[in-house]
């Protein structure tokens, strides 16, 4: 957002903007969109018919709007991008963790899954060196106490030994990390009940929901809900010998397992690697709302969405892929994440394979930063048509026709890519939108809250 007390040009697009015959129309664009900040600009046109008869029952073009385009919501899940289309994302992945912690009667998935065992798990990555921190008891290594918004935290404290090549790395290879460790785990879950992996997949699933984290120093690591369920998914009971005591034994020894390490072959002057997860392990049970956990459903679910629109940026890195170095320089990337994205660069042709340089933004990660399995509970995609098909069901209402049956009308359309973005002015106003929108979403939110606060006392 520009800064208009500094800006005399975006002052003067500003009251451009809004003294614009056309303002109120495109206020409205922006306020559907929910104060995005990059909106997608299209042109083009949509005509309804009905089938039986050829009647047209509503004609629509782009013609009449502000600039003859239709702004819609990028969906960037970004919040460094766009912080509106992240907070939308980020809901979808609350409702997301949430029906696999709750259940969810619109999507099919039982309340009685709480009954089933499910803990919270934090898989992290082993030491590349030495880095500033602030440990709970008494002082850093370099002899200071750090403040939480320090920006030495996370980095190294002899970046001449730092391995920030190891770094990169490991991030590159934590998706097979991960599929190593749920594979072991089944094997171990399997081991305890004194089953075969044919057996297992007879009488119990292992589902989990999963979400990356970057940490200051930059390398990665998950956060994950891991559930155990009968065969058929949260629908269907678990076993009687699976518990959470089980479960929790069991993914200590799968993270452990000699099979949950990646060996690394060497490649130029690159040493032979192998990596495995951190000795920091934290599994602890989901409680249900109300009985005095702060680890409950709702705090979980907020947790994993929270950091489902973040991705390297609190290490210091950009948010976009880097076309060459001289980037770093103009966006004055500090020094500890500059050492990891060269690091990418110069690792890039010895393992072509691993798309180093693409991925130099995301300091080597190329996975998804959310995941889940197939049946721990509903869609991304799910909940976007949910929200898709309301906002249908409004505009028919809006234009008379929520009286007929959608199957009996004809859709033709034509549209075409015009741009995106805001001028300086409507950035500033499509901010100012976004923030209130937030405001008004986090009192509701606050009051569900007090609700449930409430009915659980």
């Amino acid at each position: 957002m520009p800064d208009l007390l500094t800006d005399p040009f975006a002052l003067r697009d500003l009251l451009r903007v809004a003294s614009a015959p056309d303002f109120e129309r495109w206020q409205h664009q922006i306020h559907r969109t929910g104060g995005c900040s990059d909106p997608v600009h299209l042109r083009g046109w949509t005509t309804r018919v009905d089938k039986s008869t050829g009647e047209v029952l509503h004609r629509y073009t782009t013609h009449g709007e502000p600039g003859g385009r239709l702004r819609i919501a990028c969906g960037n899940r970004r919040a460094s991008r766009c912080p509106s289309c992240a907070w939308t994302y980020a809901g979808d992945t609350y409702h997301l963790i949430r029906a696999g912690l709750a259940g969810d009667d619109r999507r099919d998935i039982p309340a009685a899954v709480r009954d089933h065992p499910r803990v919270f798990a934090t898989l992290t990555a082993p030491s590349f060196g030495l880095v500033h921190n602030r440990p709970d008891h008494g002082r850093c290594r370099c002899g200071r106490r750090h403040r939480e918004d320090d920006p030495a935290l996370g980095t190294a404290l002899d970046p001449d030994t730092y391995d920030y090549a190891g770094a990169v790395l490991f991030n590159n290879h934590a998706g097979d990390l991960w599929q190593r460790f749920t594979n072991r785990l089944r094997r171990e879950i399997a081991a305890r009940a004194g089953l075969t992996q044919r057996e297992l997949k007879e009488v119990c699933r292992l589902s989990f929901g999963k979400v990356a984290e970057f940490q200051k120093r930059g390398a990665i690591h998950f956060h994950a809900v891991i559930r155990l369920d009968g065969p058929d998914g949260p629908e269907d009971p678990p076993p009687a010998w699976a518990g959470t005591d089980l479960l929790t034994d069991a993914i200590h020894d799968a993270v452990r397992h000699p099979y949950t390490r990646l060996d690394l072959p060497a490649a130029g002057e690159q040493p032979a690697r192998t990596f495995h997860w951190g000795r920091e392990l934290d599994v602890r049970p989901v409680k249900a709302f109300g009985d005095g956990s702060d680890l409950t459903e709702q705090a979980v679910a907020s947790y994993v969405a929270k950091y489902a629109t973040k991705a390297a940026e609190n290490t210091g890195t950009l948010d976009r892929r880097i076309a060459e170095l001289a980037d770093l320089d103009r966006h004055h990337v500090p020094d500890h994440a500059r050492r990891l994205i060269e690091a990418c660069k110069h690792l890039d042709p010895l393992y072509p394979d691993r798309r180093l340089w693409a991925w130099a933004h995301m300091l080597g990660f190329r996975g998804h930063f959310s995941t889940k399995s197939r049946r721990y509970s509903t869609t991304l995609g799910a909940l976007r048509q949910t929200r898709a098909d309301y906002r249908a069901a409004q505009e028919r209402a809006a234009l008379g026709l929520d009286e007929v049956e959608p199957d009996t009308v004809l859709v033709l359309a034509d549209w075409q890519y015009a741009g995106h973005g805001h001028t300086p002015g409507e950035s500033a106003l499509a901010a100012s939108i976004a923030h209130d929108i937030q405001l008004n979403r986090e009192t509701a939110r606050e009051a569900l809250q007090d609700q449930l606060t409430r009915e659980g006392a």
